[in-house]
């Protein structure tokens, strides 16, 4: 077996929902036991830890409606910078370049042909 490439994509690390009152959505995971792992109501974001994956909900609340979408899939990868670049040599215009979160991820997101957004991420840790 093959070394893995440095663009492959080796797992899903998260989805993101997006949803119109993060108040009442925290609410609901809570009271359903999601445990919080990062953010809250005041950030606008909030990721909780499913097993060895995230789900992560985002606030809609201020986003001008032509910029919503249903959420993000986020795909970890060995080398975010090589697969910006192979996205860039397919002639594909990813939304900005790979760079460090506060969050501890290294990222960039790209839209399908269909407007659903990927983020191709690596943690910091790693």
């Amino acid at each position: 077996m093959s070394e893995p490439a440095d663009h492959e994509i080796e797992s899903i690390s998260a989805v993101t929902l997006t949803v119109s009152d993060l108040n009442v959505s925290v609410a609901f995971y809570e009271a359903l036991g999601f445990q919080r792992h990062w953010g809250g109501p005041e950030r606008g974001f909030v990721t909780y830890r499913v097993g060895g994956q995230y789900l992560n909900l985002a606030a809609t609340a201020g986003v001008p409606p032509g910029d919503r979408t249903w959420g993000r899939v986020i795909c970890y990868v060995r080398d975010v910078d090589a697969m910006h670049a192979r996205a860039l040599s397919a002639g594909f215009s990813p939304q900005s370049v790979p760079r460090d979160a506060e969050w501890g991820e290294r990222y960039f997101h790209l839209r399908d042909p269909d407007g659903h957004e990927l983020s191709f991420a690596r943690s910091l840790a790693r």
